[in-house]
C-alpha cells in the first residue's frame, strides 16, 4: 500500500501537516522516503518537499509556487535521471541546488532516498541504504559569494606586451614567391589519338601539383624579446563574502510536508515517509519498512516475470497450432488424418 499517481499528463500536489513543528537547528535532519516507479517512467518527477507553511497553510492552493524549505528526491525525463536536492536560502531569496548530478533509479522496484544534513554544515544522500553523495555544503552548492574575486580595481596595463612570438623582421618573402603556381600542365601528357578539336574543343594537357609551389608564403615567428608573461588579475578577499556557520538550518519551523509534481505516465508509488533529527530512527523505521518488503517484492517481481514469459510461450505456441490438436483434425468422411 502506498499514495500512487494515477493519470498521466497531471501535476499532483498532496500535503499533510507534520505531527510536530520541525525545527533543525543544533539538529541533525533526516528526510527519507520510498519511490516505486511501476508505469516503466519515462518522464516525471518523484522528489518530496519540506514546507515551512505555517499555521495559514492552505493545502488547496499547494502547488509549484508554494515556498518550500527543502525538496528532495528523484526526477526522470527522457535519458535525463537525477536525484534533486534544493534548499531555500533566505539570504539569497533563492532556492540553491547541488551543484553537481547525482543519479536516480527508474527501474519498477522500491528504492529508498535519504537525506542527511548534519548541524557541521555537512550532507550526504543515500540510495537503498548506500552513499552516493556527501560533502560539505559550501562547497556543493552555491550558498555563499565566492571567497575571492579577481580586483575590480586593477586591470591589465596598457603597455603589457603578452605575445609570446613575433613576426622575424628579417624573414622576407623571396622575390617572385607569389608568381609560383600551386598547379603546372603535366608534360608528360599528349592528346589522345581519337580526340576531334572540332568535336571535343581545343585540347588541354590535365593540371598537377607543381613540385616547386611551397604553399602560401609565412613569415617565421621568434620569440619577442618584449614578453612579459601572461598578465594575472590580483586577487582580493571578496567583500560580498559572508561566512555562514548555519548553512544546515534549512528548517525553521517546518509545518508541513508534501509532493508538487509532474508526470507524464503515471503510477508512482510512495512510502515510507519519515522526516526526523535522528539517523537511529530512520534507520530502524527503515528496517521495518523498506528492508522487510524489499527481498519479497523482487521475489513477486521475477514470479510475475516468469508467468508472463510462460503465457506468451504458450499463446505463441497456440498461435503456430492454429489452436488445433490432433484430436479436432478430421477429413470430410470424419476419418482421423
Amino acid at each position: 500500500m502506498g499514495i500512487k499517481t494515477t493519470e498521466n499528463h497531471r501535476f499532483y500536489g498532496l500535503s499533510a501537516p507534520l505531527a510536530q513543528t520541525f525545527n533543525n537547528k543544533g539538529k541533525t535532519l533526516v528526510l527519507q522516503y520510498t519511490v516505486k516507479h511501476e508505469q516503466n517512467i519515462d518522464c516525471g518527477g518523484a522528489y518530496i518537499k519540506i514546507l515551512p507553511g505555517g499555521s495559514d497553510f492552505d493545502a488547496q492552493k499547494f502547488g509549484g509556487d508554494s515556498p518550500y524549505s527543502v525538496m528532495f528526491g528523484p526526477d526522470v525525463c527522457g535519458s535525463t535521471r537525477r536525484t534533486h536536492v534544493i534548499f531555500n536560502y533566505p539570504p539569497k531569496d533563492d532556492n540553491v541546488l547541488i551543484t553537481k548530478d547525482i543519479l536516480c533509479e527508474k527501474d519498477n522496484f522500491s528504492h529508498m532516498y535519504r537525506l542527511v544534513v548534519q548541524p557541521d554544515n555537512t550532507f550526504e544522500v543515500f540510495i537503498d541504504g548506500k552513499s552516493v553523495r556527501h560533502g560539505k555544503l559550501e562547497d556543493e552548492f552555491n550558498f555563499l559569494e565566492e571567497k575571492e574575486i579577481k580586483d575590480p580595481a586593477v586591470s591589465k596595463p596598457e603597455d603589457w606586451i603578452d605575445e609570446k612570438k613575433i613576426p622575424d623582421p628579417n624573414d622576407v618573402k623571396p622575390e617572385g614567391y607569389d608568381d609560383i603556381s600551386p598547379e603546372v600542365p603535366d608534360s608528360d601528357a599528349s592528346k589522345p589519338e581519337d580526340w576531334d578539336d572540332e568535336d571535343d574543343g581545343e585540347w588541354e594537357p590535365p593540371m598537377i601539383p607543381n613540385p616547386d609551389y611551397n604553399g602560401p608564403w609565412r613569415q617565421k615567428q621568434i620569440d619577442n624579446p618584449e614578453y612579459k608573461g601572461e598578465w594575472e588579475h590580483p586577487i582580493i578577499p571578496n567583500p560580498g563574502y559572508i561566512k555562514d556557520d548555519e548553512l544546515y538550518n534549512r528548517c525553521v519551523d517546518c509545518t508541513h510536508i508534501g509532493f508538487e509534481i509532474w508526470q507524464v505516465t503515471a503510477g508512482t508509488l510512495f512510502d515510507d515517509i519519515i522526516l526526523t533529527d535522528s539517523i537511529e530512527e530512520a534507520q530502524a523505521f527503515a528496517e521495518e519498512t523498506f528492508y522487510k518488503k524489499k527481498d519479497p517484492e523482487a521475489a513477486m517481481k521475477n514470479k510475475m516475470d516468469k508467468e508472463e514469459n510462460d503465457k506468451k510461450a504458450a499463446d505463441k505456441a497456440e498461435d503456430e497450432n492454429d489452436g488445433m490438436t490432433l484430436d479436432d483434425i478430421e477429413d470430410a468422411d470424419g476419418e482421423e488424418l
